[in-house]
């Protein structure tokens, strides 16, 4: 057993119009001595915050901020449809509410949309951009169809059974490294709240603005992504004016979770921080997960 105990957030609501939005706040350790920028995140389709831990566990020395898209973990459904750019907007007010100023911005998979948008939106706001497994929107090349097809139903949020049998066919991960990582820290979001973040890329692009987007760029890919192929990635780092492209060979779409150390290594030398020794995290349930659905 590891002696490592997990770094956990400060958790509550924001309200942005009339939508409340649960979000977190990891607190960074060595702010004052490293003085580390804090850290945007932006999740994947579905996902609740509480799957950031393993992220925050391993960059614990700077806060990290993220919120549950309405419908999904703790945010209450949507009142109305919503688009990126309200995503970024709200991010932003977030931010300025709790005293951030500038931010690194990481977005995964449907998070990278919003994170583009966030980045051309706030330049002034964001030092640096991460892109993780994702694209430019509906001007993507599409991935595997068996693995589509099954990403437009939430029922692998809801049963651990069907995601174990088809997690290699979703994500193109081992399911024996995956499914655990993966599932231990989620919550099933609603079927409106997740029909509703579906919506919200339909027509969308990043390519009427990416070429203004300032902020010098990661782009991490899947060399085995069955959900966004890596031609994607090399599409993004064409149109993107500061970028570099980095692909993990053989790995699938979680390879943030299925290949943490390789991951984790790329961000820290693109931030410029120090390599230092992985955490030994254990798999634990976050307590706020725990609450909710012992409450359900």
């Amino acid at each position: 057993m590891s002696d490592f105990h997990p770094n956990l957030p400060k958790i509550f609501f924001s309200k942005v119009g009339n939508q409340k939005l649960r979000t977190a706040i990891w607190s960074g350790t060595d702010k004052g001595r490293g003085k580390r920028t804090p850290l945007l995140f932006f999740n994947g389709i579905g996902a609740n915050l509480e799957i950031a831990q393993v992220f925050a566990d391993t960059f614990s020395g700077r806060d990290i901020i993220t919120f549950d898209m309405p419908g999904v973990g703790g945010s209450p459904d949507p009142t109305v449809p919503y688009r990126p750019w309200w995503v970024a907007k709200a991010a932003k007010q977030i931010l300025l509410e709790n005293g951030y100023s500038e931010v690194d911005v990481l977005g995964i998979s449907w998070g990278g949309g919003p994170a583009q948008q966030f980045a051309w939106q706030n330049k002034d706001m964001t030092k640096r951009l991460i892109l993780c497994a994702t694209t430019t929107g509906w001007t993507m090349v599409p991935g595997n169809p068996r693995a589509l097809s099954k990403m437009m139903s939430p029922k692998r949020y809801i049963d651990r059974d069907f995601l174990a049998k088809n997690f290699e066919t979703l994500y193109g991960d081992a399911a024996s490294e995956g499914v655990e990582a993966f599932s231990i820290n989620m919550m099933p979001p609603s079927i409106k709240g997740y029909l509703f973040q579906l919506s919200a890329m339909m027509g969308w692009s990043s390519i009427p603005f990416i070429r203004r987007i300032r902020a010098k760029t990661l782009i991490i890919m899947g060399g085995n992504d069955h959900i966004v192929p890596v031609v994607n990635g090399k599409i993004l780092d064409t149109l993107l004016r500061r970028s570099r492209l980095k692909i993990i060979d053989g790995a699938g779409h979680l390879f943030l979770l299925t290949r943490r150390a390789e991951t984790v290594a790329l961000i820290r030398d693109f931030m410029g921080e120090p390599a230092v020794p992985m955490p030994e995290v254990e798999l634990e349930r976050v307590p706020s997960v725990a609450a909710s659905i012992v409450a359900a």
